[in-house]
């Protein structure tokens, strides 16, 4: 089992930055990957960051050179860094992990992108 618990959203005005944080139960070094995605309202959840077990990171295309996945080992922690925040950035962002064949998620935290 992996337990996974996200905070770090928030209301941010467009251009602005927020930290997510995703906190494992367990070593991420045991973990096959772990990747951020969003859900926004009306929409299908995608993926917007993952990092391997390696450090490789992996971005979609509409977040590139604006967010940065990043994780401390010894916190058992992946944090997504989101800078130049637009409104289509707004949704849901969950945390999610894999461990041997088991997909396990966090239960989301909110960031909101409004003036």
């Amino acid at each position: 089992q992996v337990q996974l618990v996200e905070s770090g959203g928030g209301l941010v005005q467009p251009g602005g930055s927020l930290r997510l944080s995703c906190a494992a139960s367990r070593s991420i070094l045991s973990l096959n990957v772990m990747g951020w995605y969003r859900q926004a309202p009306g929409k299908q959840r995608e993926l917007v960051a993952s990092i391997t077990n390696s450090g490789t990171p992996i971005y979609t295309d509409s977040v590139k050179g604006r967010f940065t996945i990043s994780r401390d080992i010894a916190k058992n922690t992946v944090y997504l860094q989101m800078n130049n925040l637009k409104p289509e950035d707004t949704a849901v962002y969950y945390c999610r992990s894999r461990w041997g064949i088991t997909d396990y998620w966090g239960q989301g935290t909110q960031a909101t992108v409004s003036s």
